[in-house]
Formats: structure tokens, sequence, C-alpha cells
């Protein structure tokens, strides 16, 4: 007899919104298979560089921890001004991104064991686990504004986009990482 293999997108309990559950529990799916990825990394591993200008593990790893918790506090919350600092730790300047043509590794992360970057990353998650669990179905579906950029352009997105982007962006940033890994880390 043949095993039957059954997978299946989960539902969390304690949320408003049965869609925003979905959207968490494929997002801590996500974050599972990085932490999977990332886990036993040495310091060495997070610092290297395939070439100057080039992002490094640890740069990405901290990346996806700042950008979720101002997402979070910008794109759920509906907050003025993100200021994931607060929430992980380091600012935008410590964690890299975008490194100039040359540039190298930010100082701030030099050393870091791969403990330290998944506390960040578990700190923003917990954010959003915060703000996703009050929003309800018609919450999801509010379109927020951002001030107008430099260039002039306005953004607007719903809180639903949040949640899917979130998910999109980790998977993105886990496949580059994923990357450096076989290329020399």
């Amino acid at each position: 007899m043949s095993a039957v293999v059954e997978t299946r997108i989960g539902t969390p309990e304690g949320f408003a919104s049965r869609e925003a559950a979905r959207f968490l529990w494929q997002m801590d799916e996500q974050r599972r298979l990085l932490l999977e990825a990332t886990r036993g990394l040495a310091p060495a591993d997070l610092e290297w560089q395939h070439a100057p200008g080039m992002n490094t593990i640890g740069m990405l790893l901290a990346h996806v921890a700042f950008a979720e918790a101002n997402l979070a506090q910008v794109g759920l919350l509906g907050e003025p001004q993100g200021h994931p600092h607060d929430v992980i730790g380091i600012t935008e300047a410590d964690e890299g991104l975008p490194l100039p043509p040359e540039g190298r590794p930010p100082a701030a992360l030099a050393g870091r064991p791969i403990e330290w970057f998944h506390e960040r990353l578990a700190r923003a998650r917990a954010l959003t686990h915060r703000a996703a669990r009050a929003l309800t179905d018609a919450d999801l579906d509010v379109v927020l504004q951002r001030p107008p950029r430099p260039d002039g352009t306005v953004r607007r997105f719903d809180r639903a986009w949040v949640l899917y982007h979130l998910i999109e962006h980790e998977a993105g940033h886990r496949a580059q990482i994923q990357l450096l890994k076989h290329r020399g880390a």
C-alpha cells in the first residue's frame, strides 16, 4: 500500500481574520525554512562577500528583519513613520542594504553569531503577529497612502498586500541566501 502525504495550509487560532491567520501561517512556514537554511552558520559564513558591493548572508538576514518590522509598523499598524530599530535593535545603516558598487558589509554586523540574527528575525515576527492578530477582513482592505517620495511618487497599498509582500520578500531573500551558501559561505 502506498503512503499518503497530505500537505495543507494551516489556519492558526487567535486571529480576528481567517485570511490574516493564513497569511501568517505562510509567513511562519517561510521563516521555518529560512531558519533551517541558516542554522549552524558561523560568523565567517555570515560575513562572506562574493565581491565588493554584493550582499552577505548576514546583511540579508538583518534586512529581512528590518523590513518586516518597518512594514508591520507602517503597513499593518498604520503608524506614520517606521522605527524598526526600536524592535530589532539595528538601524537601516546597520543592515547595509543597498551597498554602493564597491561597498563592504557594515561593521555593525561583524562577528555576530547566527543566533543574534535569528533573534532579530524573531523580534520582527513577534511584532507582525501582534499587529496581524487584531486585523479584521475589513482592515485588510483598507488602503494606506504613504507621503510622497523624493521623486514625487505616492505609494498606496492595502494591508492584505503588505502581508503578501512580507511572504514574497522573505522568500526572495531566502533564495539569495541559499545561493550565497552554495557559492562560498
